[in-house]
Formats: structure tokens, C-alpha cells, sequence
């Protein structure tokens, strides 16, 4: 990544000098269909027209542009030397006028990193499809810009597409003569801008609105994906949950949406969930199911939807200054998502997924050496493009939530509509916020924020109570900690809940007082008299960010009674503190194991049970002793192959458990029934084995080398698709061999001819719990590349192979003593390299002290 970056110092000079008036980008794409002339990479034209003003005459800048070459360069009528001004980056402006017009004629690459502009052929048709992904400063990849958030402007696109083609624009498009012209955009900032192009399947309907005043809006929607999906997709859902999130918005923020159309493009090889381009959506294609799946996959992607469209308001119509307040946008359209998605679907309980899974994200991310402040530092791009993290989206939404209990709904809400209204079209701070929030609730949010946004650290609240010779409460105290390193006490907003069994034997809530929490121990004063509880939990109804620890008296009915919690979200919440317990060594692997192994099957929350499964997996891998390792890992296996055979036929928690099935299966009885199921010899009753349970029925079966390349063919030449070649090429490097782990590493570390996609898809395949032995080479490799990698490779690859093919399977000491020797030997590296190597040995450091906690416990068998 030479020369690509750019720094906050550097954005905010240009910032203070040039205003930008418009953009004209034309692009020619015909070059993306037929055969590539020459050697180098293949490439599109690219012509760029700015008009820009500069308060300083006579002054010199900079814009942004990463191509191969650059034609011609023209600034205010003169012609200047593209190999005199251009370095690869930057084109570089001298004796700039008052009114300026800066012409960039170049030739673009396409891209096969999701960077840029993403091109993809379909192996099952041959076609090729183009969509573009910028953020946060990719579009100079794709035309001549200045590539920074606060330097907004009208755009206007026009495109010359292979013929048969249909592009796509963030304004609404016409052709004539082959050449496609975009309706000018409301200002905004070049990360959002988008064109998708190529034989998309597109379907279409329209949302309408009539306001109190009698105004009536109407707004085009659309919704496209490669036509070897269209078979699977289910664009009535998806156009169903758009007009109920148009409707929730429009309800709340009383500003109509201000974009034009709104289509949603679901795209190949995508890096990301989503990208928030104002009036083209982008998402993974992923989110367009071939087979079956659960409720929790069509609620997460609702949720996406829903986050995407709050950023129409929050991002696109008021987009942040700098990077710094990436949160801003990132927290809100996070908690918005959720909050839509309960108040306008028919996901009631999305904030149980949100506790237990989103959180989750966020409680990793917050204790890591790397954590930061929800308003961050960050000095540069390689800083923002780490910032897309559990930190920036899931606990800045979670300390949203946290701000609506503290101020109210309704303020907080009026906030909102008071920040659109009065930063239309504009950029903010953090500060920018504040005022409004001050002016709505009338509370002093100055000492809020510096404890919620300007410090890093998570929270762990521990109920004490205190029982009187009468048996009842006589004092139920929450005891506040933090971290050594981050040693914040924050005001915390909590219910409190008491929970008892009734005659039956369920546990039930028979009390709950809310209180602000604040300093090292406070005292709920209203339980005092309280009968005396089995449970104590202390962030019930998860109206705050905090780690929920447990009195001993609570713990022991959790690892008794679990299941007998009627209450879905309380149930939830139990289960996110016990798997944080684990992570933090406080519980042993084994003893959360146990506790799954008992009561997962009586989780009735699908989305919770997927999240069990994935912790239970995690805790036999990292966190267990060695020595019990192979027994925890049968014990989930056999307790997966005994939930499956006894859940509902045709039932989601079927489908769950013969998934979870598949991934834990080791005896050979175990894959065996893998082996009858996908050759058909072998059936459960419901379980219907589609060509996506097949390949996760057969990635089991290559790992322990029951299926070999012949079969991976056999079942690709059934499943010709993008989906099909992704399972392949995962499975193929999740062999058994030595050979086959050379291969894959090479094909990713020594070479760049994989896709981001089969990239990605390789490094799944070569990382397999099961062959540790043969990853052990592969410790010393690591250590030894990551920096070559990270100077080569786009930062999206790097980062992906870097995180990726951390040893993390190898033994904890002996690689956390590699780690360290790197990082000592490497103090000038890249930070952003660095702290994702930071990141990966606090994740073994972390597993090691989970290891010796386990070692410690009582074997039970």
C-alpha cells in the first residue's frame, strides 16, 4: 500500500482551502466483457471533470487517484505532464485560481479485491457483472476525486456499458446509444458514490407516503442480483421490509427520505455486509438464501436492510467530518437497525439477538489491547479502515441504547430530527450532536459523553446481597469494576431483576427496580424487603453496556436450572455472561460446556441457539485443556447428533442441530450418518438435504479425508455456481495433507490470483482445529511474511491475511513468544498491521488463561 495513505492532517488542510462545486465522471466499461489486450491489468477509462473553488489563489493541493496511467491532465485549460504531476496517488495542483476546473483523463483497473471496481465472472454462465465499493476511500480507484468525507458535492455519472447491459447509479439512469446518463446527486461524499452494471436480474416496485400537510412522496424501488440467483430470490420480503422501514422512519425522523429512487443491488465476491450508497444499496449476495435457513438469517438481514436505510439520514444526508466520528453514523444506523427492526417487522425480538450476538461482538472488541474510545483517533485511513470494528458499530449502539434510558425516547428522537434538520447536506462532530440531545432533554450530556465516547473499557456490574434473620433482603448492592488498563467507572442506567422459582419449577421475575449505577458500589435501596432470590441479575432487560457477573448463590441456579428461565431475553442475557465468564477465565470451558450440553436443547430463540452452538464450538478450541480437548469435542458431537434425531422433523432447530451436527462430527459412527445423509442412504425424517446443507455435510467429510478431490468435482459439477466454487475451494484446502496446506498457503500468500472471495474461502479451508499438527510449520512462516504481505497486498486483502492465518491453533506459549519477538523486532511497522498482531496474541494470551482455568477444574468426565 505505498503512497496510498492519507492523513487527518493532510484531509483537513485540504479541507480549510478548496470547496468543491461538482463532479462529471464518465466511464467506459466495454472493456470489462471479451478478451484483455496485453499483460498488464485489465482496465477501463476513466474522465473526471471537477469544479472546485480554492480561498487561497496561488496555492497548491492535491486530488486523489490510484491507476495504472493517467492520459491526460488539465488544470483550468492547461495541459499538464501526467508523469510530472501524477505518483500513483496523487495528481498534484499548483497556482490554483479562485474557480478551478481539473480534468483527469486515465485508465482505471478493475478490481478482484471487492475494492474499487469489483469485476466478476460467473462460472455458470460466463457472465460478468461490476459493482463499486469505496469506503472509505476507495472511489479514487475508479475516478480522479478528493477522496475525504467533509469535502461533499453534487455528482453526475455517465457510463458506456457493453451492449445488453443495464447500469446503475445513485440518481435514476437513462440510455441512448449505448451510453447510460445519471440524474446529478444531492451533495455528498465520494465513499458513497456507486455504479453496478452487467446482466442483472431487476425487479421493481414503488413505496408511497402522503405527509400531514398533503404532500405526497413517492419513491422507485428496485432490487437486483446476478440472474443465477434470481431462481432464489425472495425480493417480496425484501421489498416488504424496505417499505415498513421507510414507513418506521418516516414516522420518526420527520424527514423525507431525499434520495430519489431506492434500489438494493445484492452483489458477488462483497467484502461487506452492506454499503449505504444513497439510492443504490449494496449487499452481499449471501443475504439471497439457495437453501434453507432459519428465522435468525431472514432477521439479520432485515436488520441489515434497516441499518443501511438509517444511513440515508445518518452517514449520507449528515455525513461526519473525519473518521474520528466514523461512530456517528456507524452507532446510530446499528441501533437503528434493531430498533426498526422490533418497531416496524415482524422481528419482536430482535433486541435478544442484539444482546446475545451483536454484543457479544462488541464485549471482544472492547477488551482487546487495541480497544479505543467510541470517538476514536484515528490519524490516518489504514486507522479507519480497522475502525470498522465491534467498538465503532455494536457497542457504540449499545451505548445508545444506554442514552435512550438515560434521556428518554422521545428526546432522544426530537434530537434527531433537530440534527437533520439543521446539518442538512452537511458534515459534524461529535460536539454537533451533543447540542441537540442538550436542547431535547435538558440534561448536561458533557459528562455522559466523556464517560461513554471518549473512553475505551467495558464494565462488570456483581449483584451483593445481603439476606436478614427473616430470610428477606436486607440490602442488594451492585458492585462496579473495570480494568486495570482502562480504569473508567461509567453512570450506568440498569434494572435489576429478582428471580425465584414458582410451584411448577420455572424460574420467573418476581421483582425489578431500575437504578442509576454510579461509582464502585450503589445500593438498591427499593429490593431492600424483597423475598430472598435465586437469581439476581443485574443488567435485566439489557438496558446497558456492562459485563453481568453473578453472586455465587445465582450462578449455582444457572448451572442448574438454566432452562427453567421462562423469560427469552433474560435467558439471553445469562447466557452472554457465562460465555463471557469463560472467555475471562472465570468459568471453566468444560462447565460451560456442561451447562449447553444441558439446556441448548431447550432453547426456544433460534438465533440464541446458533449463537450457543458457535460459543460451545469456541470453547472446546481455545479454551479447553488440552488434555480434555478431544473429550469436549466428542461430547458436542454426540449431544448434536442426539438433539438432531429428536428435534421437531422439518423444524428450525432441526436445521440448527444437523448444522452444528455436521461441524462436530468426528467418530466414525458420527460421519458415517454425515456419509448416508449426503449420498442418500441414510435419511431423518423433515431434513430436507439441499445443495447447501450438502456442502456442509461434505466439509466434515473432507476434513478427516473421507472425500478427496474426485469428490469435491463430482459434487461442484452438480453445484456449477459462485456459491458452488467458493464450498470447493474451502474444501479442497481443508484436506489432511501437507501438500494440500502448501498449496493453499502459497495460493494465498505468494500469489494474488485468487478473488477476494476464494482468498477468503482458502484461508477458512486451511485453518481446521482438527489438523494442528499440520499447521505447526506455518507459525514461523507467519512471522516471517506479514510484513511483505501487508506492503503488496490492497489493505482489504492484507488485512484479511494477516487476521486470517494468525497461528492461533498453535500452542499458546511458543506462539505467543513468536508474537512478541515480532513485535519487538517490528516497532516501526504499519499500526494498523501491528495491531491486528496485537490482536491475535491478546486472543491466544486470552485462550492460554481459559486453559489453565479449565485444567484446574474437577473432571467430569
Amino acid at each position: 500500500m505505498p503512497g496510498e495513505n492519507l492523513s487527518r492532517d493532510e484531509a483537513r488542510e485540504r479541507a480549510a482551502l478548496l470547496s468543491v462545486d461538482g463532479y462529471d465522471v464518465s466511464l467506459d466499461l466495454r472493456s470489462a466483457v471479451g478478451d484483455q489486450a496485453g499483460d498488464g491489468p485489465r482496465t477501463f477509462r476513466s474522465v473526471t471533470t471537477i469544479r472546485f473553488r480554492c480561498n487561497e489563489p496561488g496555492a497548491t493541493s492535491f486530488a486523489d487517484l490510484i491507476a495504472p496511467s493517467v492520459t491526460a491532465v488539465s488544470l483550468n485549460g492547461r495541459d499538464l505532464d501526467p508523469g510530472a504531476v501524477f505518483d500513483g496517488s496523487r495528481i498534484a495542483l499548483e497556482d490554483l485560481a479562485a474557480d478551478n476546473e481539473l480534468v483527469v483523463d486515465a485508465q482505471c483497473a478493475y478490481s478482484r479485491t471487492g475494492e474499487g471496481m469489483h469485476r466478476f465472472v460467473d462460472p455458470e454462465d460466463g457472465e460478468v457483472y461490476l459493482y463499486t465499493q469505496y469506503e472509505p476511500a476507495d472511489s479514487r480507484r475508479v475516478f480522479a476525486n478528493f477522496e475525504q468525507p467533509d469535502l461533499k458535492a453534487p455528482f453526475r455519472f455517465e457510463v458506456r456499458a457493453p451492449q445488453g447491459w443495464v447500469v446503475w447509479s445513485n440518481g435514476v439512469g437513462s440510455e441512448s446509444d449505448g451510453v447510460w446518463r445519471f440524474a446529478e446527486t444531492k451533495p455528498i461524499s465520494t465513499y458513497i458514490t456507486c455504479v453496478v452494471a452487467g446482466p442483472y436480474h431487476y425487479v421493481t416496485d414503488s413505496y408511497e407516503r402522503v405527509f400531514e400537510d398533503g404532500t405526497r412522496l413517492e419513491i422507485p424501488l428496485g432490487a437486483l442480483c446476478r440472474k443465477g440467483l434470481a431462481p432464489h430470490f425472495d425480493s417480496d420480503d425484501v421489498f416488504l421490509v424496505t417499505k415498513q422501514g421507510l414507513d418506521f422512519f418516516h414516522d420518526h425522523f420527520d424527514y423525507p427520505y431525499p434520495f430519489g429512487k431506492y434500489d438494493q443491488a445484492f452483489v458477488p465476491e462483497y467484502n461487506l455486509g452492506a454499503m449505504e450508497n444513497p439510492g443504490l444499496v449494496t449487499f452481499r449476495e449471501e443475504f439471497i438464501f439457495r437453501g434453507k435457513v432459519t428465522q435468525a438469517s431472514y432477521e439479520g438481514r432485515a436488520n441489515v436492510i434497516l441499518h443501511e436505510m438509517a444511513h440515508m439520514w445518518f452517514g449520507d444526508l449528515v455525513t461526519m467530518v473525519w473518521w474520528d466520528d466514523l461512530w456517528l453514523k456507524e452507532s446510530f444506523a446499528d441501533f437503528m437497525g434493531t430498533f426498526a427492526n422490533v418497531g416496524a417487522t415482524r422481528f419482536k425480538d430482535a433486541w435478544i439477538t442484539f444482546a446475545n450476538r451483536r454484543k457479544a461482538w462488541a464485549y471482544r472488541a472492547d477488551q482487546l489491547p487495541s480497544t479505543h474510545p467510541i470517538t476514536a483517533d484515528i490519524r490516518d485511513l489504514q486507522d479507519a479502515k480497522l475502525n470498522f470494528d465491534g467498538i465503532t458499530y455494536a457497542k457504540g449502539a449499545s451505548v445508545l441504547k444506554q442514552l435512550v434510558a438515560y434521556v428518554g425516547q422521545d428526546a432522544f428522537l426530537e434530537g434527531a430530527r433537530r440534527y437533520f434538520k439543521r446539518h442538512a447536506y452537511g458534515n459534524t462532530r461529535l460536539g454537533d450532536l451533543l447540542s441537540v440531545l442538550e436542547e431535547t432533554s435538558g440534561r448536561d450530556m458533557g459528562a455522559w459523553a466523556r464517560s461513554w465516547l471518549q473512553t475505551a473499557g467495558v464494565n462488570s456490574l456483581t449483584p451483593q446481597v445481603l439476606l436478614g434473620a427473616d430470610g428477606r433482603v436486607d440490602e442488594l448492592a451492585v458492585v462496579q469494576e473495570a480494568a486495570e488498563t482502562h480504569p473508567e467507572l461509567r453512570p450506568h442506567r440498569v434494572a435489576v431483576g429478582l428471580y425465584r422459582r414458582t410451584p411448577e419449577g420455572a424460574l420467573e421475575r418476581y421483582a425489578r427496580a431500575e437504578v442509576d449505577v454510579d461509582g464502585p458500589r450503589t445500593v438498591v435501596a427499593e429490593l431492600a424487603g424483597a423475598e430472598a432470590p435465586e437469581l439476581v441479575l443485574v443488567n435485566d432487560d439489557d438496558l446497558t453496556y456492562c459485563k453481568t457477573r453473578f453472586d455465587a448463590g445465582s450462578l449455582e441456579t444457572l448451572k442448574s436450572g438454566l432452562g427453567d428461565l421462562t423469560d427469552p431475553l433474560a435467558r439471553a442475557l445469562c447466557w452472554s455472561a457465562l460465555w463471557n465468564m469463560t472467555r475471562d477465565a472465570l468459568l471453566p470451558a468444560r462447565e460451560f460446556i456442561d451447562i449447553v450440553l444441558r439446556f441448548a436443547g431447550r432453547e426456544s430463540d433460534i438465533g440464541v441457539l446458533q449463537m450457543l452452538h458457535a460459543w460451545a464450538e469456541s470453547a472446546v478450541v481455545h479454551y479447553a485443556a488440552p488434555e480434555w480437548r478431544e473429550r469436549g469435542a466428542g461430547l458436542l458431537a454426540e449431544a448434536a447428533e442426539r438433539e438432531l434425531l429428536a428435534a421437531g422433523p422439518g423444524s428450525e432447530q432441526q436445521l440448527a442441530w444437523a448444522r452444528f451436527f455436521a461441524r462436530t462430527a468426528e467418530s466414525p459412527a458420527g460421519l458415517d450418518l454425515l456419509q448416508g445423509l449426503l449420498d442418500g442412504t441414510a435419511t431423518i425424517d423433515g431434513l430436507d438435504v439441499d445443495q447447501e446443507l450438502r456442502w456442509a455435510l461434505l466439509q466434515p467429510l473432507t476434513v478427516w479425508g473421507l472425500a478427496d478431490e474426485k469428490a469435491l468435482a463430482a459434487e461442484l459439477a452438480r453445484d456449477d455456481t459462485a456459491s458452488g466454487k467458493r464450498h470447493q475451494v474451502r474444501c479442497l484446502a481443508a484436506r489432511p495433507s501437507e501438500a494440500v496446506k502448501a498449496q493453499a498457503w502459497a495460493q494465498v500468500v505468494e500469489s494474488d490470483a485468487l478473488s477476494n472471495a476464494l482468498a477468503e474461502a482458502t484461508i477458512s479451508g486451511f485453518n481446521q482445529p482438527s489438523q494442528r499438527n499440520l499447521l505447526e510449520p506455518y507459525t514461523e512462516k507467519y512471522f516471517a511474511v506479514i510484513e511483505r504481505v501487508w506492503q503488496d497486498r490492497s489493505i482489504q486483502i492484507a488485512m484479511n491475511t494477516v487476521s486470517g492465518l494468525f497461528p492461533s491453533l498453535q500452542d499458546p506459549r511458543t506462539t505467543l513468544d513468536a508474537a512478541d519477538a515480532w513485535l519487538a523486532a517490528h516497532e516501526d511497522a504499519a499500526p494498523a498491521l501491528r495491531r491486528l498482531v496485537l490482536e491475535g496474541r491478546d486472543d491466544l494470551a486470552r485462550a492460554l488463561r481459559g486453559q489453565e482455568c479449565d485444567a484446574q477444574a474437577v473432571n467430569h468426565g
